[in-house]
């Protein structure tokens, strides 16, 4: 935990908060903090700052903050991506919350098992989003939207959220070369191990997207998610 992220519940007054449970047992166990320490902690959707440790008893710890800088800037990117697997999925979406994603839909593909859409995992997605922007110094969630039907998204609202934006999709042995250092917005989408079917990738180049590769390759999501979006930015 490089940050401690702290919510609007945790303060008991204007620069005075109090921290229980995870992140407690953390910065007790891990950070070893003692009174007079200090912290870099940050609020939920604001600023970044410091904590200094001002009390600590056997359920709580209180912190007096001042935030005076913002948290990272967030990528210019909006990730489509095929759910993952419910045993990658938590890695999945802690990465993209630190790498700095702040707009992300997970969709249902034809590689896609039905069996992914009711694990537990999914009621999840906001601790690890959690866990991702402690990683990173961060402090703005991002949005994550559910949508399990592939065509209506693609053809109803894929066009709005994409428009204004370079589209890509990535897809192995695609003819052309994933850009680097963009310099403009761009909606990526991933597909499922195996990558999208044809059928797919046809939907999303009526709609302007396009197929690029890595190269020969054929990565995991996880590794595919992490190497494209550094790639591009």
């Amino acid at each position: 935990m490089n940050l401690i992220l702290l919510f609007h519940d945790d303060f008991l007054a204007e620069t005075r908060v109090r921290l229980t449970g995870r992140r407690l047992e953390h910065v007790l166990t891990v950070h070893r903090a003692a009174l007079g320490d200090e912290l870099t902690v940050g609020v939920e959707g604001g600023r970044v700052g410091r904590g200094r440790v001002v009390r600590i008893d056997g359920d709580a710890l209180e912190m007096e903050v001042a935030l005076d800088r913002d948290p990272p800037a967030p990528l210019p990117l909006v990730l489509v991506l095929a759910l993952p697997r419910p045993k990658v999925m938590n890695r999945v979406i802690a990465g993209v919350a630190s790498l700095g994603v702040k707009r992300v839909f997970l969709i249902n593909a034809w590689r896609v098992e039905k069996s992914y859409w009711s694990s537990p995992r999914l009621r999840g997605l906001r601790e690890q989003t959690i866990l991702g922007l402690e990683q990173a110094k961060d402090t703005v969630l991002p949005s994550i939207e559910l949508r399990r039907l592939f065509r209506p998204f693609v053809e109803d609202e894929l066009p709005t959220i994409a428009r204004g934006t370079r589209a890509l999709v990535a897809h192995p042995g695609a003819a052309e070369e994933c850009p680097r250092d963009l310099r403009e917005p761009a909606t990526l989408a991933i597909g499922p191990e195996g990558g999208f079917i044809a059928e797919e990738i046809a939907s999303l180049e009526r709609i302007g997207f396009t197929p690029v590769s890595l190269g020969p390759r054929v990565l995991r999501v996880e590794t595919a998610v992490a190497a494209i979006i550094g790639r591009l930015f």
